[in-house]
């Protein structure tokens, strides 16, 4: 048996994703991008045994916005931006005394290197059974999302479309919007305006911004990434990035000009995207779910392009609950709340609670 933590350098992290199916939020290019991002370390932990292989790409990161200078022994680990999780090949995943070995394994290194907890959002599709393999104490459904199945016909596609969305796609075909696929680097600069007026706009968390230098280096995923544009007399009026890998097409990030809100072109550029994706051979083009996987009004838009659900799950761990309740207690005090209130609600880690989501 074979079991290692490794960085994203380390030839071992692509050799083992070869033996997997696995998505673009579990490549090293994506590590590093997130690690730099998150101003945290990236790191995999792998353990192959025989035809058995457990893979989590996971972020490191210090606990110093909660304890100050008095943090270096305190850390937490999660995943990063996007779908990722555990990867399981199939031997792996029709063993439980191997998956339960795992998670123990993944513990004891969490602990010994002073993290407390881990929270890992899993992949709505790679990873949907995994509610059955892990227990439920570990396994917390986040919500629903939501993907086209491109093994449907075009005719299919459109029929499971909701009538209101295919007035609004013809009616930006009448008006003379085109899309078309493009390069990132060319654009670079326009999407991330388009973007950042959409999340001012919906008065988005700080966390949904991104700097020039994020949308920069998401170029080094290559033929991995692409942006689809959609325009009215060559003036850009909606954007979205997109990733393909493994047969699935991700919707990353994606936004509309505020003068064209009333037109709806955005509703044309998914309509675009899933039948370009098909064309190339894709299985699923995954659309995701709405704000924190609630059934809002950006999953109810995107509810409306496909009947097609995932369940989504995410991994929460506790490798130190003794470093896990101090934390938390000196939480609860800067928030002037009691420990219980924190540790009962459903945001995990608890320690990292605003105190908004304490009913």
């Amino acid at each position: 048996m074979n079991i290692q933590v490794i960085n994203s350098q380390n030839p071992l992290w692509l050799q083992t994703l070869c033996k997997l199916r696995y998505d673009v939020y579990h490549l090293p290019e994506y590590a590093r991008l997130e690690a730099k991002r998150t101003k945290a370390d990236s790191q995999a932990f792998v353990i192959i045994d025989g035809e058995k292989i457990f893979f989590l790409p996971f972020l490191i990161r210090s606990c110093y916005d909660i304890l100050g200078s008095k943090a270096q022994e305190y850390k937490d680990a999660i995943s990063p931006y996007g779908y990722s999780g555990v990867l399981l090949s199939r031997a792996a995943a029709n063993s439980d005394i191997f998956t339960d070995f795992a998670l123990k394994e993944l513990n004891y290194y969490f602990k010994s290197k002073g993290v407390c907890s881990a929270f890992f959002r899993l992949h709505p599709i790679l990873n949907n059974k995994f509610s059955f393999i892990f227990s439920g104490d570990t396994v917390n459904k986040i919500g629903e999302t939501i993907s086209v199945d491109l093994k449907l016909s075009e005719s299919q596609i459109w029929a499971n479309t909701r009538k209101g969305h295919q007035s609004t796609i013809n009616k930006c075909k009448r008006l003379g919007f085109t899309a078309r696929m493009v390069n990132l680097v060319e654009y670079v600069d326009n999407f991330q305006v388009i973007y950042e007026e959409t999340m001012n706009r919906v008065a988005a968390k700080q966390s949904y911004y991104f700097s020039q230098e994020y949308f920069s280096d998401l170029q080094n995923l290559h033929g991995n990434i692409h942006l689809c544009l959609v325009e009215l007399k060559s003036e850009i009026a909606a954007a979205c990035i997109f990733f393909e890998c493994g047969g699935i097409v991700q919707a990353h990030l994606g936004g509309t000009k505020n003068k064209f809100l009333q037109q709806s072109p955005f509703n044309y550029l998914i309509d675009y995207v899933r039948y370009w994706a098909k064309q190339r051979g894709n299985e699923l083009m995954h659309i995701g779910s709405g704000v924190g996987g609630t059934k809002d009004s950006l999953y109810h838009f995107k509810a409306g392009f496909s009947k097609q659900r995932h369940d989504w799950f995410a991994l929460r761990l506790i490798p130190d609950w003794e470093k896990y309740s101090y934390l938390t207690h000196i939480r609860a005090e800067s928030l002037n709340t009691k420990v219980e209130e924190l540790l009962q609600s459903n945001f995990f880690p608890a320690y990292r609670s605003s105190g908004i989501e304490i009913k």
